[in-house]
């Protein structure tokens, strides 16, 4: 990202990273879209997404990613697909702190364009409901209604049919092979698994053992992925989160997971996290 200054008037809004405990594909869609079932983990790794009202009408991304145009990035299309709801002439100013890697399947552009809908419904005084927001959340990316939904949450559907499911604190040390993995190419291979059985009233340990069923696809098709998960079961049970290629370790205390960390290769990222029960701008708003 670019070092473009924030000014002072921008204000700051977290966009939290999400991991996938479980994650299984139960059919294909008419549409062509996968149905799926998966267990959707806050995190505190975060990016920061900075906001300023315009009243010209224009929404400008001051932070450009690298062959991103601004159009196609995923806050200004947000801004966009929620201005219609504002009184017409609302724009806004962006800037972007990115923190979460991204290609990780950690959801960083879901996440920033879920926190700016969030954030713009109230400066732009759109006054859309939850649901309104995640019916818009939905066009943009299968995990945007998660992250407005801001709890942690068992989803069906592709993504978008959310219900709040009590998951234990946990650090997780998640780690990020240099690649960067393509969800069209995955979802489009012959092998991946399309026929998991369905679960019936899912809990945190009822669907236990935890599985990925992109996992094996990812391996073959990305051997930087199937790497790092072997040098990962040296420490203990990795787990890739969503379409990769982002591997993590669950445990149950900070000191364990700061351990582990400390025996990862340099050459990869690595983070040490912990579990959120609540997005952090519900946080902010109750």
């Amino acid at each position: 990202m670019s070092q473009t200054a924030i000014p002072d008037h921008a204000q700051a809004y977290p966009a939290p990273a999400k991991l996938n405990l479980d994650l299984r594909i139960t059919g294909r869609r008419e549409d062509g879209y996968h149905n799926l079932e998966t267990i959707f983990c806050l995190i505190d790794l975060q990016d920061t997404v900075y906001l300023a009202p315009r009243n010209d009408g224009q929404i400008i991304l001051h932070t450009p990613l690298p062959d991103v145009p601004p159009e196609a990035d995923l806050t200004c299309r947000a801004a966009a697909a929620l201005q219609p709801f504002s009184d017409g002439l609302q724009g806004v100013d962006i800037w972007l702190e990115k923190r979460i890697p991204m290609g990780g399947g950690l959801g960083g552009g879901s996440s920033d364009a879920a926190t700016v809908l969030i954030a713009l419904n109230r400066l732009w005084g759109c006054g859309l409901s939850t649901q309104e927001l995640i019916g818009i959340g939905v066009k943009l990316g299968a995990d945007v209604p998660f992250f407005i939904f801001g709890r942690n949450a068992f989803a069906k559907g592709i993504g978008e049919q959310l219900t709040q499911i009590d998951l234990p604190q946990q650090w997780f040390v998640v780690v990020k092979p240099p690649v960067h993995v393509s969800t069209v190419v995955i979802f489009s291979n012959e092998h991946l698994t399309r026929d998991s059985e369905p679960s019936i009233m899912p809990t945190f340990q009822s669907l236990q053992p935890f599985r990925n069923d992109m996992q094996a696809v990812v391996f073959q098709e990305y051997p930087e992925v199937s790497k790092a998960h072997k040098m990962l079961e040296k420490i203990g049970k990795p787990l890739m989160t969503g379409s990769g290629a982002c591997l993590f370790l669950a445990f149950d205390n900070e000191q364990e997971a700061l351990a582990a960390l400390q025996e990862i290769p340099k050459c990869y990222e690595s983070y040490c996290v912990k579990s959120l029960d609540i997005h952090p701008l519900f946080v902010a708003k109750s």
